[in-house]
C-alpha cells in the first residue's frame, strides 16, 4: 500500500502476502473502531469510611487464663 500523495510516508505497510485493498481496508476499520471505542469504566474501590469490615469484631480467641485476663484493666 502506498501514501495518498508523493513525499507523504504510508500509515500501513504489508510486509508479506498480497493483501487486496479490500482487505487492508476492513483491517484499518477495524483498528480505526479499536481506537474509537470509549475505554472500559473501571469500578471504583470503596472507600474506607464506608467498609464494612471496619466495624466488625474481632474473632474472640479464648486460651489458658482469658477468663483472667478479660477483666484486668487496658
Amino acid at each position: 500500500m502506498t501514501g495518498g500523495t508523493t513525499g507523504e510516508r504510508p500509515v500501513l505497510r504489508v510486509i508479506r502476502g498480497d493483501a487486496t485493498p479490500e482487505e487492508v481496508a476492513a483491517l484499518l476499520a477495524v483498528v480505526a473502531a479499536r481506537a474509537a471505542a470509549a475505554p472500559e469504566a473501571r469500578p471504583r474501590p470503596a472507600a474506607a469510611w464506608n467498609d464494612r469490615g471496619r466495624v466488625m469484631r474481632a474473632p474472640v480467641a479464648p486460651g489458658p487464663g482469658a477468663w483472667r485476663a478479660s477483666a484486668w484493666p487496658g
